[in-house]
């Protein structure tokens, strides 16, 4: 899957040597040199599959990388044109980053529907939606949960956007991010409201 090339290398963005370690055990097994070997060794289908949980990781990392994109260059628009709510500049933030991730991640999705099940764009469009619109809401979901506790706990004041700080603990609000998205992930997939990758 094409998008896939875009996913580790975004995953390694905030997750740095862990994504390299995943790529390795999981991501490539994927790749289709692996599945060309697979089949020349004649291996049943069922030991050409990852097991179940992998799975899960590779649908949350793929989710996730929409929300990285999404959220980087919402940032870097904010740093421009503020937006403040409730006298919180990371308020305003959240909504804008949320949108920028959701279009993100809907595109993400669409263009790793759309070749393997071959639908009209309105229907691929459709489906990328329900497959994706709760696994970004729930990644999203723990990237704030850790923004909060960073802001209001740790530095008891809000990060700016061309520091240093932020950055590093974006990186860390995007490990919580896949903490709230796999379990959803899992669900998606088991109930085959999300395509396994």
């Amino acid at each position: 899957m094409m998008i896939m090339n875009f996913v580790y290398p975004i995953t390694a963005l905030y997750a740095g040597p862990l994504a390299l370690w995943v790529y390795f055990t999981v991501g490539q097994k994927s790749t289709h040199k692996a599945m060309m070997a697979d089949k020349q060794e004649e291996h049943s289908h069922h030991q050409m599959q990852k097991p179940f949980w992998q799975t899960v990781v590779v649908g949350a990392l793929h989710c996730g990388s929409g929300c990285t994109i999404g959220d980087l260059i919402a940032e870097s628009l904010l740093l421009a044109f503020p937006l403040t709510i409730l006298g919180h500049a990371m308020f305003g933030a959240w909504i804008v980053d949320y949108v920028f991730a959701f279009a993100i991640g809907i595109l993400f999705q669409y263009y790793s529907i759309k070749p393997m099940k071959g639908l009209s764009p309105k229907e691929t469009l459709k489906a990328a939606v329900k497959a994706d619109a709760l696994s970004l809401t729930s990644w999203q979901v723990g990237m704030y949960g850790w923004m909060a506790i960073s802001t209001f706990l740790i530095f008891k004041h809000e990060l700016k956007a061309d520091t240093i700080q932020f950055w590093f603990i974006m990186q860390i609000a995007m490990l919580f991010g896949f903490l709230t998205a796999y379990p959803v992930n899992w669900w998606l997939l088991k109930k085959k409201i999300k395509e396994p990758m």
